[in-house]
Order: structure tokens, then sequence, then C-alpha cells
């Protein structure tokens, strides 16, 4: 069956039975441009991104939604995000570099990270980011030095971490006392004095964020209350008026029918009511609320495509079914075992008829995209269509076996625009000096 609840809305199949895309025929997109190609449904992203705002506005009207671009970021995205009207949270130079390069308005960016470098920070001011989320005491001391140089005072939100379990796998929990991320709990109040010393510095709140893929809501109520309790005992003890709180992001999305996530007014539900709950039972003043969707946007907008190449039968075993991808455009399950479903887009209302396991063409065993997966009967051509690939899988792509990084096109009412073009053998040897 066709799982059209994973694919952007309005994605159908055509009467010769391929997967159509934003008006496009997938199968027509794979030819031309070739695979492992990545589609964006335009209207899917601009789509979420006004959902994001409205639901938010409608609860909490000081609000502002903040993209993760870690989550994936390009230039054309960078502008779409700009005529959306929404902000950017970056976590490297890379990232406010390709925001500066398209006049994205720097002063609605967030700079994030565990560990910025003194030319990021130096950047940061040079370019007029808005803010910047201090993560421990050394860079705080860091961004000091920076912002004196450039006689400059600089405001900061002190990202806090809040000892919440997210109910999420270990490798995108970021939230937890353990946490490398984070000023921990004990060293928020130091670090808001030192903070509020600094005529360099101009402390307006602070930020949490406690994991991704989060279809668990409740730790957020629970992280909301720990930050709120944090920031009246900092305005008792020291006088501070929290005049932002950013509460991240990391609302998941379904990959799989099985597994359906929360909407995106739940989660707004949840967020603007405990942090209205929690102001008022503390006599806060209600700050600007700040929130970070990444995957949540980019996820459900994006298809990888990919071309089937050997089809191998293990006598009494599996049947695997090559691809021209894997690992290396979408390390997910490889890393911490992403779960995907996928379609046979030149046959996409054929009915399954075998069972088989989707391998990338990468040198590594544990190089397989999908697992044990029921599929119309695949033969060397096809092409695969796999949703829910428009977060992580681009911006954790490697050169892996020197292989080029996929071609990424935009399409929007039958129209396709290639808005990153696939790298070349002569792209990946650019670096190298004989």
């Amino acid at each position: 069956m066709f799982p059209s609840s994973l694919f952007p809305p309005g994605t159908r199949i055509d009467g010769s039975g391929h997967l159509v895309i934003g008006g496009c025929d997938a199968v027509a997109l794979a030819a031309e441009l070739g695979t492992p190609l990545y589609v964006f449904d335009e209207a899917a992203l601009r789509g979420r991104c006004a959902e994001y705002r409205r639901e938010f506005a409608n609860r909490y009207p000081d609000s502002h939604v903040v993209y993760a671009a870690k989550a994936y970021i390009n230039r054309a995205l960078a502008r779409l995000f700009a005529e959306e009207g929404l902000g950017l949270d970056a976590v490297s130079g890379g990232e406010l570099a390709i925001a500066h390069s398209v006049g994205f308005p720097m002063e609605h960016v967030y700079f994030h990270g565990n560990n910025k470098s003194r030319r990021e920070l130096e950047l940061a001011l040079e370019w007029g980011v808005g803010r910047i989320v201090v993560d421990n005491l050394h860079e705080l001391s860091l961004l000091e030095g920076v912002a004196s140089a450039a006689g400059a005072r600089q405001k900061v939100l002190l990202r806090i971490s809040p000892g919440v379990d997210p109910h999420t796998h270990a490798h995108v929990a970021t939230g937890g006392a353990q946490s490398k991320f984070g000023l921990p709990l004990a060293q928020a109040g130091v670090a808001a004095e030192r903070a509020m010393a600094s005529p360099a510095i101009e402390l307006v709140g602070l930020h949490f964020h406690i994991g991704s893929q989060l279809f668990d809501l409740s730790p957020y109520r629970e992280a909301i209350d720990v930050v709120l309790g944090l920031a009246a005992e900092m305005r008792a003890e020291r006088g501070l008026a929290l005049v932002e709180l950013s509460t991240g992001g990391g609302l998941a999305i379904s990959y799989c029918e099985d597994a359906p996530a929360p909407s995106v007014a739940q989660f707004a539900e949840v967020i603007t009511s405990g942090l209205i709950a929690g102001c008022q039972q503390r006599g806060l003043e209600r700050p600007r609320l700040i929130v970070e969707p990444g995957r949540s946007i980019t996820g459900p907008a994006g298809v990888a495509l990919y071309t089937v190449g050997a089809i191998k039968e293990v006598p009494g075993g599996r049947r695997y079914v090559a691809v021209d991808g894997g690992m290396a455009d979408n390390i997910r399950p490889a890393l911490y075992g992403a779960r995907y479903q996928a379609l046979v887009a030149n046959r996409a209302s054929s009915e399954p008829r075998e069972r088989v396991w989707i391998a990338g063409r990468y040198c590594e065993e544990g190089d397989i995209l999908i697992e044990d997966i029921e599929l119309p009967a695949v033969a060397p051509g096809d092409t695969i269509a796999m949703p829910g690939a428009g977060a992580y899988c681009l911006s954790l792509a490697s050169n892996y076996n020197a292989s080029p990084r996929p071609a990424v096109v935009l399409v929007r009412d039958g129209q396709a625009r290639v808005m990153r073009r696939r790298e070349s053998y002569d792209d990946i040897m650019d670096c190298d000096i004989m």
C-alpha cells in the first residue's frame, strides 16, 4: 500500500503507476538528474513553516520560530526560511556563512555550539548575529574577550542542561545531567553572575534543548519547570530579568506508519501552556518564547530517490536489493538504527510480493538502509523512493569511498529547480595539493 502519510502532502501516483512529488514525476527526475537524488517539496516546506508560526502565535503571541540549520541547510533553503519569516539556529561558522551569503537577517540568527572557536565568535559579531547561546564557562570568557576587542556588547542566552531524560536514543539526547551540551544547574548561577557583571555581554535569557526525535512531549514540561525555577532563583539572588526563553526543538516525525508523531499543534500546546503556567506560578513576567524546530520542518518534505543495481539471494536467507546510495548520503540507519519505509517509484501502485533488505553500495557490512521490507518484485533499474529524508541525511553526508554527494532538487507545481548540483570527482579532489 502507498504510505501517503509519510510523503509530502499532495504526493500521488499517476496513471502509469509513477510516484509524483510536487507535480513532478519522480521516475523522470531520477532519469534526468541521476541518483541518488534528494527531492524537496517546496509547498510542504513553506506549509510547515506557516503551521509552526500559526500554532505558536495563536497560543503565545510573543513567540519566534527559529529553524535549526543542522537538520539541513543550503543557500536556497536559507533564503526560503527568510521569506517565511523564520529565524535561524546556526551551530558553526559554515552555517553562519551560508546565512550571511544570501542576506539572511542576521539579527534573527541564534549561534549555538559547545565549542565555538575564537574566529567563529569574531565572525558572529562582525556579521551582526542577534544572539549567541553560551554553552560553557570557557566560551563565556572567550566571548567576553572577543566582544571587548570589538567594542561591542553582545546579547547572549545561557544554555542550561536541565537534567531531564527526553526518552529518545542516547545519541540524540542532549538535556541530561551528563550531556556534553550546556551549563549544569550548579554552574548556571556562576555563569549568570559573570555575564551580568561584564560590560561586553548582555544576558537576555536562558535556553535548553533536551533532545531530538521526541515522541513523548512530557519531558518538555519538566524541563520548562526546571529552567523557570532557575530563572526565579536568578531573579531573587541576582536581579536577572528573563527577557527570552528558548525551549529548543526536537519534535519527532514519522519515518514509518507504525510510529505516528505528535502534531505541531500538540507540541505548541505543551510548550506554551507549560510556560504560561510556570511563569504565573512563580510571578515571572512572560518572556519572549523561542522555539527551534529542524527535523520536523525539512524531514517530511524530503524524499530520497535511488536506482536499483545488483540483487542477491542468499540461499536460505536474505534477499538483498542494492541501490546506488547508502550510508554516504544517509548514515542514520548505521549510526543509530533509524528505520525507514520505501516504495518502487516506477511501480508505486503495485502490491508487495517479496521481502527484501535494501543495501547501500559502500564498503561496510552495516550499510543497510532498510531491513526486511515488503516490496513489489524488484528489478535492476527500478527507482526506489524513501520518504522522510529531508533532515540529517544530507547534513551528515560524506565522500566515503570517494563518492560524490548527491544533487538536491526543489519541486513545486510540476517545476523542478536544482538547488545543489551533484558533486563531481573533480570536486572531491579540489582541495588536494600535489
